[in-house]
């Protein structure tokens, strides 16, 4: 394919796009996106590396641009595009309109599709066997039996499925499923294989159909939990596709999550306990046969479970001789991401035995599934892969833990953040990779055919770094940055920052927003109140309403609920003023005259308060560094734009922002925090 040829479809593609919307009005910024994500696809920038990187503001049209760059050069190139969002609400505007927009101008021309992980689609064998009366809900709890409700609930799923009238996603089923009866028929990775049978197993339908889409839409945390386990699990091979990651500010963070490990030690020994009970079952299945896989399985159980306990028994003994004490939360950090000579030693010896387990775990379910073949449908033998399938999970979420725990750490390289976490009646080991940008670089960066990454918010005070810094970016590894203005008439509206008697961490800062708020509230229309806090939110509000004012307060109804209320407000002509917090700073869309006052309590500072901020800050300080200007501030800096974001949604919108925190006008941060909001008019 020649760029000449590329070049041509697309923007005879865009001409048929545009002649088909009513009322269309080209936008200068959103050609300029689609003209930059052709330059790198096509490598003129850099032809074993296409990366960009691409902050795009409110308004721009980022999806339409990807979905008129990225598809015809993949169609072209028989590569796949992989959109990825954070969020549900973009997912369905995608699937629900950008698509079905697109799709009929397009050449060449495409399919497309949602994936949704494997969790999302029941397993018909276990369904069954549930409805049966051949498992159980309570697997370690013997008291807890199937309700009547859930009986008749069971019956009507396996109705639909059988009648083809359901396609076994939890997510297009009419009435709520609770989590603890899902999690009895949900697929699983270990036991759900084609080879074994599964001809008409949900998720791999919905597999194979995924394999026949141009164009799939997932979320991110689907996306890295399969590049994690090497790609081409769920989704087609990292080669093989384009990445489109839209609200791709949330990737580091995600991929955070997706590393982290968690062992309880008394509930992985309740597991084992349990499952070493099955054992003679599993032995009476598999005859002669698997004695040997049964003989390892059963050795390891040996040693596994009095090792959780005497850990568990050395670890409530250190705490009451104030060796490990937690904090009042819980939680005893590892510092520096150092262990007790008494835990690495211990989880060195269950890391081994886990390796043995997993070892003859493996082996079962392989003698399992020769035994499927050879009798197909046979209930018991499917019974007892279910039950391998799910201790295989748990012995692969106890290695992970126990591998991460370990983990040597070369000299300037960023140790993971370790802790303990002491429940009621249980001991939680945990850990967090911080530095993820080594595995986003082995996963994606490094393999794929292409990465496109798009957000209103990737820079932090008029700057790439934070961000690069957290995904694993080079300035000079041949990735491309652009950044776009959002066409919004920003100076005609107003950005205020009153002169106040007091900072936030003042005593008599609640007392200052019960007052000025009001002020800010006189003759407002549509207002929103963002905080920091659900106290502070709580505090003030219950202020305001003893003074006669009208409030939605977040938490008191739902989200939508809320909003819907708001609308209604609004549309006939009453003011309406809705409090919230940090959820409601990002992703809110309220246009036009839904919201024309923005009021903003405090800068969106966060205080590291939980193990992996905590960790964080701390190796930034050991490094030299500090946390507060390379961590704190920058990220309070994306989160004011965010939340200044939520007054222009169109560009005709107008207000006013007013930020009762005068540390933007007395600290030395402030001019920078200032210099990367977008140009209101400003006023003190």
């Amino acid at each position: 394919m020649s760029s000449t040829d590329y070049r041509t479809l697309v923007r005879a593609n865009y001409r048929k796009l545009s002649e088909s919307i009513q009322g269309f009005k080209p936008r200068r910024e959103q050609n300029f996106l689609v003209a930059e994500i052709g330059k790198v696809l096509l490598g003129q920038y850099d032809l074993s590396r296409r990366i960009l990187v691409a902050e795009a503001g409110t308004g721009i049209g980022k999806s339409l641009a990807y979905l008129q760059a990225s598809i015809p050069w993949a169609r072209l190139n028989n590569k796949k595009v992989i959109i990825s969002t954070a969020t549900l609400a973009l997912q369905e505007q995608l699937i629900n309109k950008d698509l079905p927009l697109f799709q009929p101008h397009c050449q060449p021309s495409f399919t497309y599709t949602l994936a949704k992980g494997r969790a999302r689609y029941c397993c018909r064998q276990r369904l069954q066997d549930l409805l049966q009366g051949k498992s159980q809900i309570g697997m370690f709890d013997t008291a807890d039996t199937l309700t009547p409700a859930q009986q008749n609930q069971l019956a009507t799923l396996w109705q639909a499925l059988e009648q083809n009238d359901w396609a076994g996603d939890r997510d297009s089923w009419p009435e709520p499923i609770v989590d603890a009866l899902w999690q009895q028929i949900q697929t699983e990775r270990h036991s759900c294989q084609p080879q074994l049978g599964h001809t008409h197993c949900p998720f791999h339908q919905a597999r194979a159909s995924l394999d026949k889409a141009d164009v799939i839409v997932v979320n991110h945390a689907l996306l890295l939990a399969d590049l994690s386990m090497g790609g081409g699990i769920i989704l087609p091979e990292p080669e093989t596709c384009i990445y489109v990651l839209d609200e791709a500010h949330h990737i580091a963070h995600i991929a955070r999550e997706q590393g982290s490990a968690r062992l309880s030690l008394r509930s992985a020994r309740r597991n084992l306990e349990q499952f070493n009970k099955q054992v003679p079952a599993l032995a009476a299945t598999l005859k002669d046969e698997g004695q040997s896989a049964i003989t390892r399985s059963q050795q390891a159980l040996q040693q596994l479970i009095p090792s959780l306990t005497e850990l568990y028994r050395q670890l409530q003994a250190a705490q009451r001789a104030g060796d490990l004490i937690p904090d009042d939360q819980g939680c005893l950090r590892f510092a520096a991401g150092e262990l007790p000579e008494l835990l690495s030693h211990s989880l060195s010896t269950l890391k081994d035995e886990h390796k043995q387990l997993a070892q003859g775990l493996t082996r079962l379910q392989n003698e399992l599934a020769e035994a499927l073949k050879r009798q197909p449908g046979n209930s018991s033998v499917s019974g007892a892969m279910a039950a391998v399938s799910l201790q295989q999970l748990h012995t692969d979420e106890a290695l992970g833990l126990c591998e991460l725990m370990l983990k040597a750490i070369g000299p300037g390289h960023t140790p993971p953040a370790r802790w303990l976490e002491q429940g009621k009646n249980d001991i939680t080991l945990c850990a967090t990779p911080l530095a993820v940008g080594h595995l986003l670089e082995q996963w994606c960066w490094s393999r794929a055919a292409a990465v496109i990454m798009v957000s209103a918010t990737f820079t932090a005070l008029n700057d790439f770094s934070y961000f690069r810094r957290a995904v694993g970016l080079r300035h000079d590894d041949g990735s491309q940055y652009l950044r776009l203005n959002s066409p919004f008439d920003y100076p005609g509206s107003k950005l205020i920052i009153p002169q106040l008697s007091c900072e936030p961490q003042d005593p008599g800062f609640d007392e200052l927003l019960a007052t000025e708020i009001p002020r800010w509230l006189e003759n407002a229309g549509a207002s929103l109140v963002l905080f920091s806090s659900y106290r502070q939110m709580n505090t003030v509000a219950g202020t305001l309403r003893d003074k006669g004012h009208s409030l939605l307060v977040q938490g008191e109804a739902g989200r939508q609920a809320l909003l819907e209320l708001h609308r209604m407000k609004c549309d006939g002509g009453q003011p309406s003023v809705l409090f919230g917090t940090g959820s409601f700073a990002e992703g809110l869309d309220l246009p036009g005259h839904y919201l024309t006052n923005l009021i903003i309590t405090k800068l969106p500072f966060a205080v590291p308060t939980s193990p992996v901020e905590e960790a964080m800050a701390e190796w930034i300080t050991l490094s030299g560094g500090n946390p507060f200007m390379q961590l704190t501030v920058p990220e309070a800096s994306r989160k004011l734009i965010q939340a200044c974001g939520r007054l222009l949604r169109t560009e005709t919108d107008q207000g006013r922002i007013i930020v009762l925190d005068r540390r933007l006008l007395t600290r030395r941060y402030g001019p920078a925090l200032l210099s990367a909001l977008p140009p209101f008019t400003r006023e003190t």
